[in-house]
């Protein structure tokens, strides 16, 4: 799977998060590496939201909203954790993200392990 959609986006994303990662290490709160993630984007040149409410909805009724961490350039879902293992709810919670939000791609970045964990999610008709 080396050609996928928004490659050259989410390994700029990735990376800028590596660099986060490299600096700081682990055992920050989830804010502080949002924080620097923010300063990496902004030096990559990539155009991004932070903490950004977007509406869900049901059934065609908006029924609420919720904070992701990031959208970068309207087209990619960044949500961060700074736990000691990803589970198979933080899963769930971003492909509901992205099936509410109606985007097409996310990532769900780690930065309490060792090494930075990334998993890339994709829309997929439910």
């Amino acid at each position: 799977m080396d050609d996928y959609k928004y490659k050259e986006l989410t390994g700029g994303i990735i990376g800028a998060a590596m660099r986060v990662h490299t600096q700081l290490g682990v055992g920050f709160p989830e804010v502080v590496y949002q924080r620097c993630l923010a300063i990496e984007l902004r030096e990559s040149g990539l155009a991004f939201e932070r903490e950004v409410q977007l509406p869900l909805f049901y059934r065609g009724e908006q029924v609420g909203s919720r904070r992701v961490d990031f959208l970068v350039e309207k087209t990619v879902l960044v949500e961060l954790k700074a736990v000691s293992e990803i589970t198979s709810l933080h899963h769930a919670q971003i492909l509901n993200y992205l099936h509410a939000y109606k985007l097409e791609v996310a990532l769900l970045l780690n930065f309490g392990e060792h090494r930075l964990a990334f998993k890339r999610f994709i829309n997929s008709p439910r």
